[in-house]
């Protein structure tokens, strides 16, 4: 509940107990755990609920990050990457806050739209693996499950991508992959260095299935 944001952590183990056990985990460190910056991070964190938010004034645990005070650090499990924002600036608010974690945290599966894409774009993974599907459709949620779970076997080495083809801001993606919606769902995999990349038409979703077409791809 937001009435246990943000956990204090006061210790190493505390901390990296505390990222490992989400998928994106948000550290604040701040000297002054009552400051104006810890203020807005705390404002920031109540607006956030389904990300857990810890914070710091332990110098141990400030070194053990190499992070500088006043800064909060987002950490995600799907590359092993981290981003950092200074809070020293009075500028930077509960609301600046909010849109930097919102435009970063990359999940198992994250949903690509407007805000998400910076994440993407950014990822220190080199292979995206889009299902372009309709979401509003009842066949959807096992869609899901079954693509999460593969999502799972490729932890660190493909970034798994959700793309709703009701969005209009995603029709260009379409587009670039040469996809009617009347060939969705789809699978589409992209190697970001050189723009290779591969698309098949999937009527149905199996674990089998996203892992033959990945693993063809990877060799």
């Amino acid at each position: 509940s937001t009435t246990d944001k943000p956990i204090l952590l006061n210790n190493i183990p505390d901390a990296e107990a505390f990222i490992s056990g989400a998928e994106v985990a948000v550290i604040g460190f701040f000297q002054d755990p009552q400051g104006p910056g810890a203020e807005q991070f705390r404002r920031a964190a109540g607006q956030i609920a389904e990300v857990p938010f810890g914070l710091s004034s332990s110098a141990a645990v400030l070194s053990h990050y190499g992070a500088a005070e006043n800064t909060v650090v987002l950490f995600r499990t799907v590359d092993s990457d981290r981003r950092d924002l200074d809070m020293s600036s009075r500028e930077v608010d509960a609301e600046k806050l909010t849109r930097f974690v919102r435009m970063n945290e990359l999940r198992l599966v994250t949903e690509y739209n407007p805000v998400t894409a910076v994440g993407v774009m950014q990822s220190s993974l080199q292979f995206n693996l889009l299902l372009i599907t309709d979401k509003m459709s009842p066949k959807h949620p096992e869609r899901m499950r079954k693509f999460r779970a593969a999502a799972e076997l490729y932890k660190g080495k493909i970034l798994f991508i959700l793309l709703d083809s009701n969005l209009k801001s995603n029709e260009r993606v379409l587009s670039y992959f040469q996809l009617k919606k009347s060939q969705l769902p789809a699978l589409a995999i992209f190697h970001t260095p050189d723009d290779e990349h591969e698309v098949v038409a999937v009527d149905d979703i199996s674990i089998e299935r996203v892992q033959d077409f990945c693993n063809r791809f990877l060799q």
